[in-house]
């Protein structure tokens, strides 16, 4: 595995798998992401939390933890695979997730959520079918 980090984030390129990962972490903050080969290229060592946010956030979401003071903390997985796609990752979680049909409906809602549609929507599919 290949990393390169900045204050407050940390991408990851598995070569076994072809796989490029992200965390992006702060006070109140904690975000994975799937990330592109364009965007883990863009992405320099130090870059700043700000920088490293905006070329991020062009990936999938795959999970957030938020403890932001504005409400009570809580956790979302957008892809419940993020610990097979970032085992490199240090989790960060409240302990309080989110219903599985809330995510679903959050991801049907907003359009920063659109690339995780198809995968919620298999997985909501088979759990409806057991």
């Amino acid at each position: 595995m290949q990393f390169k980090q900045g204050d407050g984030w940390k991408a990851c390129y598995d070569e076994e798998r072809g796989l490029y990962t992200a965390q992006r972490g702060g006070c109140g903050y904690y975000h994975l992401y799937e990330i592109t080969e364009e965007i883990y290229n863009a992405l320099e060592d130090g870059m700043n939390d700000t920088d490293s946010y905006h070329l991020m956030d062009k990936g999938r979401h795959l999970y957030m933890d938020v403890d932001d003071r504005c409400g009570p903390p809580y956790t979302v997985v957008l892809d419940h695979d993020y610990e097979k796609l970032c085992p490199w990752a240090d989790i960060v979680s409240s302990g309080r997730v989110w219903p599985d049909e809330l995510t679903d409906a959050a991801v049907e809602l907003f359009e920063s959520e659109k690339d995780n549609r198809e995968q919620r929507r298999k997985k909501r599919e088979q759990r409806e079918q057991r």
